[in-house]
């Protein structure tokens, strides 16, 4: 394995480990959501598990995007190689792989909006 490998695994693993800390801290608190949630009329419960919804819609959806990206990104920069003039079909290809994440953001903003 190269080093670059090695450093985007280690990246990779260690924002996953923090995203889902944050999450069970968030899910296994719930007395200290209570005076946040005060006010929304949402039970605390209710709350702590939309919050983790919504982490795992994000969290899940970037995995997916990065997975993807990697491996559209590495068949197109193989046939970049050999036929520069495929670029801008390409870049469509590897676009709509970074839109997995962007669909994921927006179904934690969603979720996000039902709780407030």
């Amino acid at each position: 394995m190269t080093p670059a490998i090695r450093l985007y695994a280690a990246l990779a693993i260690g924002t996953l480990v923090l995203a889902l800390g944050g999450t069970l801290v968030l899910i296994a608190s719930p007395g200290a959501l209570a005076a946040t949630v005060a006010g929304a009329g949402v039970p605390a419960e209710a709350w702590a598990l939309g919050l983790g919804a919504a982490a795992a819609s994000t969290a899940l959806a970037a995995l997916g995007a990065g997975f993807a990206v990697a491996k559209v990104g590495t068949a197109a920069v193989g046939a970049l190689a050999e036929k520069p003039e495929l670029f801008g079909r390409l870049l469509i290809f590897v676009g709509l792989a970074e839109g997995i994440a962007i669909y994921g953001l927006i179904v934690s903003i969603l979720i996000l909006n039902k709780l407030v």
